[in-house]
């Protein structure tokens, strides 16, 4: 996510980078008190987002000459110190614990402070010290099953709540503005076979399946075997009771393990969603379970959350949603496939696609609410809206993307000289 010293949502910029053409910089907050002195000396780290602060007492904080988009409520002093000793962690925690309270739209709130970041000055060395010393969880055998366990075995109930019927978790593809959620999930899914130009007869390894869907499609529409690899016990467990009872479990296998223990020879390799829990240093590694999975002819789609350069991922998303992840850039990408000197042919952004479809998943979420605070508790709630309204702010503002990479091995030709097979009908 964007860059900003203490961001509330985002992560320290260690590449100085600055806007092309920056927005006009709000003037500097300022407060009458102690506490509204601080509170002011955060929004200016933050790049003075149009936000505005509201005091206990009553005092307002915010950005001179500019009309700000929504208010955050601070009932105490002693959740505002907790803020202003680390931005990054504690306003997300203190919105889940309702320790503080939001007048306005989550998302815009947001999206304001990720815009923000771009102007912020350079990280304090608190700033880079605390960066240093937060350590991601680790993706290691055993790392990444824990890992995976936070996030996807909390029940597939909970998922079923909004993520439509066809219980992907991934960017869908909208091809007009009013597609659906579902057929904007079938269309992806289209849209991911079509670049790997399956034929019928083809056997296809999918890295991290999620609750099969993609895998039941591959085998039902374009007639190919699927071995998909999951370590989500529930998800693989639910994905094959759906193979059994759609018919297809003679087509698709689901094996609850490690991608790195992927085995066989196939015509094409898919991972949809799964590098972001790969880890970078094991990029190589996936490169080498590639390479020794495909043929002559072998062709491949690595389909990602990333950025624009590197940069870790927002520490609270990371300690409380999704443990280990990390969304690369298209060069930490390049280690997957420069090392095996497989070949590129197809780059595509799209980020956009997942703002809509997260903005789908939100609504069905709030509609859903009621049943999620039932299920879990109103903290657990409002945790999942941050989340939700975090990531589409990151997709609108291009502090995320969505990459899209297609490859071949080096030596294989039956690849298009056109893209005309994506569109045909």
């Amino acid at each position: 996510m964007n860059a900003s010293d203490e961001s509330l949502m985002t992560s320290p910029n260690a590449t100085g980078r600055q806007e092309v053409a920056p927005r006009p910089v709000p003037e500097p907050a300022r407060g009458a008190s102690l506490e509204g002195r601080l509170l002011a000396k955060l929004l200016t780290r933050l790049g003075n987002p149009e936000i505005e602060f509201r005091l206990w007492t009553g005092e307002r904080i915010a950005p001179e000459g500019c009309e700000s988009l929504c208010q955050v409520r601070i009932p105490s002093r002693r959740a505002l110190l907790a803020i202003l000793a680390d931005p990054q962690l504690r306003f997300p925690d203190a919105y889940s614990d309702g320790s503080i309270d939001i007048e306005g739209d989550l998302v815009r709130l947001l999206e304001a402070v990720y815009r923000a970041g771009s102007r912020a000055p350079a990280p304090s060395g608190l700033a880079r010290l605390m960066a240093h010393v937060r350590r991601p969880h680790v993706n290691t055998l055993s790392g990444s099953r824990e890992n995976i366990h936070h996030h996807y075995d909390i029940g597939n109930p909970f998922y079923s709540l909004w993520l439509g019927q066809t219980m992907a978790y991934t960017c869908a593809y909208y091809p007009t503005a009013d597609t659906t959620l579902d057929a904007a999930q079938v269309a992806k899914m289209d849209h991911v076979c079509r670049k790997m130009r399956l034929r019928p007869g083809e056997s296809v390894v999918e890295a991290g399946c999620g609750w099969g869907t993609l895998a039941l499609h591959m085998a039902r529409h374009y007639g190919v075997r699927v071995r998909a690899f999951n370590i989500s016990r529930e998800q693989v467990a639910y994905a094959r009771e759906r193979a059994e009872r759609e018919g297809l479990a003679g087509q698709v296998e689901y094996v609850q393990d490690d991608y790195r223990n992927i085995s066989g020879r196939y015509d094409a390799f898919v991972s949809v969603g799964m590098l972001e829990h790969v880890g970078v240093e094991h990029y190589e590694g996936l490169g080498e379970v590639i390479t020794r999975s495909l043929g002559d002819n072998g062709r491949g789609l690595i389909h990602s959350i990333g950025r624009n350069y590197p940069a870790p991922l927002q520490p609270w998303i990371e300690k409380r949603i999704f443990p280990g992840a990390y969304p690369p850039s298209l060069g930490q990408m390049m280690r997957i496939f420069e090392p095996w000197d497989l070949s590129i042919l197809d780059v595509e952004n799209l980020r956009l696609h997942y703002a809509q479809t997260l903005r789908h998943w939100l609504e069905l979420y709030e509609a859903a609410s009621d049943r999620v605070e039932q299920m879990f508790d109103a903290k657990f709630v409002r945790m999942w809206r941050m989340y939700l309204a975090g990531s589409i702010a990151g997709f609108t503002t291009g502090t995320l993307q969505l990459f899209q990479v297609v490859f071949a091995t080096r030596q294989n030709n039956d690849v298009p000289m056109t893209r005309t097979h994506l569109y045909a009908n």
